[in-house]
C-alpha cells in the first residue's frame, strides 16, 4: 500500500547542506572502527563542544543503552584471549579489558555522532539528507519518493509514546497518517555551495588518512 501524498522539491540555504552533514556522518562513523583512545577522545571533545543540546541527546542515547554496553563490555572482556587481569582466575583478560573499553568508547562516539546529526537536521534535515543520497537512483515511477514519503512517516513517529503502529508497517506505507500533519511533503533542497563541497572534503581527507595510518 503506497503512502498518500508527494514530494515538492523547493530551493533554500541553510548553514550546512543536509546532505552534507550526512556524509560527515558517515565518515564520522567509519573513521571511529579505526581510531584509537586519543583519536576516540579527540572526536568526543568535538562532539561536546558542538553544544549543550547534543550532549543532552547524547546522554539519553547512552542511558537507553547501558546495558547493551555492559554486556559487550563483559562479552569481549571475557571472551579476549590473553592474562588474566590481576592474576585472578575469575577477572577478564588484560587483551580482553583493552578490547572491550576500546569497543565500548567507539560505540559511544558513534552514538555521539548520531545525536549531533539527528540534533542539527531533525525530521525535516534527515528526509532532505536522505533524499540527497538517493536522488541519483530516482525513477520515473516514484519508487524512491514514496520511500522518502514512508520515511518521513517513520520520523514523525519515532519519538511518539503511544504510537502502536511498528516501523515495519510505516515503511510498508500501512501507517495512518498523524493527526495535524499535511498529505504533502515539501522539502526545501538547498543548493550545494563550496562550503558544504570543502566540509565533505575535509571529512573525506580526514577518513583517509585515517585508514592508511
Amino acid at each position: 500500500m503506497a503512502p498518500q501524498g508527494a514530494v515538492c522539491f523547493l530551493e533554500g540555504r541553510i548553514l550546512l547542506h543536509p546532505t552534507a552533514a550526512l556524509i560527515v556522518w558517515l565518515a564520522a562513523v567509519l573513521a571511529t572502527q579505526h581510531l584509537g583512545y586519543a583519536g576516540l577522545g579527540t572526536l568526543a571533545l568535538l562532539l561536546i563542544m558542538s553544544g549543550w543540546r547534543v550532549t543532552a541527546v547524547w546522554w539519553r542515547y547512552l542511558s537507553r543503552s547501558r546495558w547493551l554496553l555492559l554486556a559487550l563490555w563483559l562479552i569481549l572482556g571475557y571472551n579476549t584471549p590473553g592474562d588474566a587481569w590481576l592474576d585472578q582466575p575469575w577477572a577478564p583478560t588484560l587483551e580482553g579489558v583493552h578490547e572491550a573499553s576500546l569497543q565500548a568508547l567507539r560505540l559511544i562516539v558513534m552514538l555521539g555522532a548520531l545525536a549531533w546529526l539527528f540534533e542539527q537536521l531533525g525530521r525535516d534535515g534527515m528526509v532532505q539528507a536522505l533524499w540527497g543520497m538517493i536522488r541519483p537512483l530516482a525513477d520515473e515511477g516514484g519508487g524512491m519518493e514514496r520511500l522518502v514519503v514512508r520515511l518521513s512517516l517513520v520520523f514523525s513517529n519515532i519519538d511518539r509514546s503511544a504510537q502502536t503502529v511498528s516501523w515495519r508497517e510505516m515503511l510498508a506505507g500501512e501507517a495512518p497518517v498523524p493527526a495535524g500533519e499535511a498529505t504533502r511533503i515539501s522539502l526545501q533542497m538547498p543548493a550545494w555551495r563550496w562550503r558544504d563541497r570543502g566540509v565533505v572534503l575535509a571529512a573525506g581527507c580526514a577518513l583517509c588518512g585515517v585508514l592508511w595510518t
